[in-house]
C-alpha cells in the first residue's frame, strides 16, 4: 500500500471553476479498502450509494462490490475483474489493472469510513448546486406557470428529499430490492403483535382489516356531520402517539419501533377544542361539562393527572385555518425534520386549498390538485396520511343511509387518489331521530332496535388497494366522543384496557 492509505483524509483542494465538488484520491481509497477488506463497505453503506461518486465508472465498482457483499460473496480485484471485463469506462482509464491500483491506494477501516464521508457530502454539494441553479433558472423564467410561492415550495421539496436521502430522486428501483424490501416488511409484520405491517390504529378489528396504517399509504375517513369522524381521528392520533416507542440509530437518529409521531392538522377545530376532547377521553368526564367548568373536585383531580398524561405523547396540532396543499406539506417536512413524523392526519380535507393557480378553477379540479398533493406527500415523507372528508346530503334522501363511494364530495379524484376509503355510520343517530309516539306498538319495536345498537358505530371499509372491503364495528362513547373496542363475550379475554 502506499502512504496515502494512513494519511488523514484533508479537504480536497478547490476546483477549477467549471468543475463540480469532488474528490477522486477519496474514491479510489475508499474503493481500494472496501476491496481489500469488504468490511468497510458495512460501515459505509448506512449512507453511502453509487450515484454518490462523481466517477461513473468509481460507482459501478461500488455497486458490484455491493451486489456480491450482500450475496455473501466476496468482493476483491480477483472477482471483480470478470464482472468489468466488458466496462468501455474502466477501459479508458487503464482497464483491469486499475482494479490493482485501487488496491495499492487501499486506506483502512478507520480512514476509509472518514473519505466517504468526504464522498457523501461533495455528493450533496454537487446536488445543491445543480438545485441552486433550477431554483435561479426558474426565477430567472419569465414563462414559468409557478408564482413564487410555488417555486419557494417546489425548492424547499428538493431541499428536505436531499436532506433526508442524500438524492434528490430516487430513480429506479431493481426489482431484487424491492423483494427484500417486501419481505422485510412481511417479517416485521410476522414478528410484531397482532401481526400488522403498518402502523396500528388501536383498533383490533380496524387493524385486522386494514393490517394497519401504511407507509405512503393516503386514507381517507368520510361520514355526514355528528357521525363522529374527528372523534375517531383524534382517538387513532392518540392511540398512535400514546404506543409511541423509539430506539437510537447508528447516525445518533431515532427509529420509531411502536406508535409513532403524529401532526394534526386540525382546519376545522382549534388546538384547544382538540386538547379538550382527548381530556374528555382520557379522564372519562364530558367534554360539555369541561367547557362549562361543571366538574366536582375529585374530577378536577382526574382532569389534572390526564394533563400531565397527555402532555408527553408526541402529537403536534396545526389549528391554522385554510392552508393550501403546499403549506400543509412544507410544515409537515418541517416537523419531520425537527421531531419526526409517522401519521398525517387532516381534518378536513375540503377545508383545505390549491394552489393560486387553481383558485379560479372550479371545485373538482381543486380537490383534484389537493388530493394529488397528499397522496405524493404521503410518498414523499413515506408516513400515511388519514385524511377526513364530509360527504354529500344525498345520502340523507336513501332509507338506507350507510354512505358509499358515490356519496363522497368531488368523489371522482378523492376515490382515484385514495387507498383507503372509510365511511362512519351510526344508525343510533338517525334511529334516534324516528322515535314513533309513545304506548305504540311501533314505539316498543322502535325501542327493541335502539338496545340492539346503543352505543355502537360501523366503520365501513369501502375501498382498499391492499385487502377486502368490509364492515368493522366499534363502541361509542357520546359523552366522552370516544371509541373503543367493541366487547364481545370471550373474544378478548386477554385484552386489558
Amino acid at each position: 500500500m502506499t502512504d496515502l492509505a494512513y494519511q488523514r483524509p484533508e479537504a480536497p483542494s478547490a476546483p477549477a471553476p467549471d468543475a463540480a465538488p469532488h474528490n477522486l484520491d477519496a474514491e479510489q481509497a475508499l474503493l481500494g479498502g472496501i476491496l481489500f477488506d469488504n468490511e468497510v463497505y458495512n460501515r459505509v453503506s448506512d449512507f453511502l450509494q453509487a450515484p454518490h461518486f462523481y466517477d461513473p465508472v468509481h460507482g459501478r465498482i461500488y455497486a458490484v462490490a455491493a451486489e456480491l457483499i450482500a450475496k455473501g460473496a466476496l468482493a476483491d480485484g480477483v472477482t471483480l475483474k470478470s464482472r468489468f471485463e466488458r466496462d468501455e469506462g474502466l477501459e479508458e482509464i487503464g482497464g483491469q489493472a486499475y482494479l490493482a491500483d485501487l488496491l495499492d491506494k487501499a486506506a483502512p477501516g478507520p480512514i476509509a469510513l472518514e473519505y466517504a464521508r468526504i464522498i457523501y457530502d461533495l455528493a450533496l454539494k454537487r446536488d445543491l448546486i445543480r438545485i441552486g441553479g433550477e431554483i435561479t433558472a426558474d426565477a430567472h423564467d419569465p414563462e414559468t406557470e409557478a408564482d413564487a410561492r410555488g417555486q419557494i415550495e417546489s425548492a424547499e421539496r428538493k431541499l428536505y428529499s436531499l436532506a433526508e436521502a442524500g438524492a434528490t430522486s430516487k430513480g429506479f428501483v431493481s426489482f431484487e430490492s424491492a423483494v427484500v424490501q417486501s419481505l422485510n416488511m412481511a417479517a416485521a409484520a410476522y414478528e410484531r403483535e397482532g401481526h400488522v405491517s403498518g402502523i396500528s390504529s388501536g383498533y383490533r378489528d380496524m387493524d385486522a382489516q386494514l393490517g394497519g396504517l401504511h407507509k405512503s399509504d393516503l386514507v381517507i375517513l368520510a361520514g355526514r356531520p355528528s357521525m363522529g369522524k374527528t372523534a375517531l381521528a383524534t382517538n387513532i392520533a392518540y392511540n398512535v402517539a400514546r404506543a409511541y416507542k423509539w430506539e437510537p440509530t447508528p447516525e445518533g437518529g431515532r427509529k420509531t419501533v411502536s406508535g409513532g409521531v403524529v401532526g394534526f392538522f386540525s382546519l376545522e377545530m382549534s388546538a384547544e377544542q382538540l386538547a379538550t376532547r382527548l381530556l374528555s377521553q382520557h379522564a372519562e368526564i364530558p367534554s360539555n361539562n369541561i367547557r362549562k367548568g361543571e366538574i366536582t373536585p375529585p374530577e378536577y383531580e382526574k382532569l389534572r393527572d390526564a394533563a400531565t398524561d397527555l402532555q408527553s405523547i408526541p402529537l403536534h396540532i396545526d389549528e391554522t385555518g385554510g392552508l393550501s396543499i403546499g403549506g400543509i406539506a412544507a410544515r409537515a417536512r418541517r416537523l419531520k425534520r425537527i421531531h419526526g413524523l409517522d401519521l398525517i392526519i387532516i381534518d378536513y380535507l375540503q377545508l383545505a386549498s390549491g394552489s393560486d393557480s387553481r383558485r379560479n378553477d372550479n371545485r373538482v379540479q381543486e380537490v383534484s390538485e389537493i388530493t394529488n398533493g397528499l397522496k405524493a406527500l404521503a410518498k414523499e415523507l413515506d408516513v400515511p396520511v388519514l385524511a377526513l372528508s364530509q360527504l354529500s346530503r344525498q345520502v340523507e334522501n336513501r332509507d338506507d343511509k350507510r354512505p358509499q363511494l358515490s356519496d363522497l364530495r368531488e368523489s371522482g379524484s378523492i376515490e382515484q387518489d385514495a387507498d383507503v376509503v372509510m365511511f362512519v355510520f351510526r344508525e343510533e343517530y338517525y334511529l334516534g331521530r324516528a322515535e314513533p309516539r309513545e304506548g305504540t306498538p311501533e314505539h316498543d319495536a322502535w325501542q327493541e332496535q335502539m338496545a340492539e345498537i346503543a352505543n355502537q358505530a360501523e366503520v365501513i371499509i369501502g375501498k382498499q388497494r391492499h385487502g377486502p372491503i368490509g364492515t368493522v364495528k366499534l363502541a361509542f362513547t357520546g359523552a366522552y366522543t370516544r371509541f373503543d373496542n367493541l366487547a364481545r363475550p370471550g373474544r378478548y379475554d386477554d385484552y386489558q384496557r
